[in-house]
């Protein structure tokens, strides 16, 4: 039996690229997806297309940047499946790209809610659950955003960079032998953000190959990995998919 089977988990963003490789992994090793994203008509055909293939699956559309859109994915999440093991934080956007000095303050606060208020809200919701179960896994989708500065990309770096440091903050205040928040960063992903990346025509990864890009699929067995076990050595921290041991022990390369 695998070692994901029967547990629950919540991806967010679910509705494309990295959420929904994600929730068709863990679907079908065995876990009960419950797939939110502002779009309901894609996280619903993704539903059907797990549900099809003999996975258990949810769904609910809900905007993961305000807290009371997480709650109600969290309580709908409980009345189906009656707990939540894991947390998939996966929600985020990239645009509008500009430099500070040409960034709209609406627009850059809103991309901020999402890639980093998003990730707080979501942990709010699940820790005090988690803890009460006693045992859980959380994965923060990070980037190397979080520590390196790409012009542009003022709005993305700071929040991947808070985000990542609530990880650490989550680990610090309730990480324990069972329960587990780690962060993920997966690289370029052939994702509709990296189309948009290449069309703003700033910074160097915007000049990128398409073909340099990982297929989604690749963070997504990343995640499975770590929410199967890999998670309580990494607690804590973000962890590269870049590194070639990490793959290597996922099973991506040899």
């Amino acid at each position: 039996m695998n070692e994901l089977t029967g547990k629950v988990a919540i991806v967010t963003g679910a509705s494309r690229g990295i959420g929904a490789a994600t929730a068709r992994e863990l679907a079908a090793q065995g876990a009960k997806v419950f797939l939110t994203a502002r779009s309901r008509e894609k996280i619903e055909a993704i539903t059907l297309e797990i549900r099809k293939n003999g996975g258990e699956a949810e769904f609910l559309a809900s905007d993961m940047s305000r807290y009371f859109g997480v709650e109600v994915v969290v309580r709908r999440c409980l009345d189906a499946y009656g707990r939540v093991d894991i947390l998939v934080n996966n929600a985020g956007v990239i645009d509008p790209i500009a430099r500070i000095t040409d960034s709209d303050p609406k627009a850059w606060a809103k991309t901020v809610e999402i890639n980093l208020n998003a990730v707080y809200y979501g942990l709010r919701a699940v820790l005090p659950l988690m803890e009460e179960q006693g045992s859980g896994t959380v994965i923060n989708i990070s980037s190397g955003a979080a520590s390196s500065p790409y012009e542009g990309w003022g709005h993305y770096c700071a929040a991947k960079a808070g985000a990542s440091m609530l990880t650490r903050m989550a680990h610090l205040e309730n990480g324990s032998d069972t329960l587990h928040i780690v962060g993920l960063s997966p690289g370029t992903v052939a994702t509709d953000m990296q189309v948009r990346i290449k069309a703003s025509g700033i910074n160097p990864v915007s000049e990128m190959d398409p073909t340099e890009h990982i297929p989604a699929e690749w963070p997504a067995r990343a995640i499975a990995w770590l929410a199967a076990g890999a998670a309580a050595e990494f607690s804590g921290t973000d962890i590269a998919l870049r590194n070639e041991d990490i793959r290597r022990r996922i099973g991506l390369i040899d």
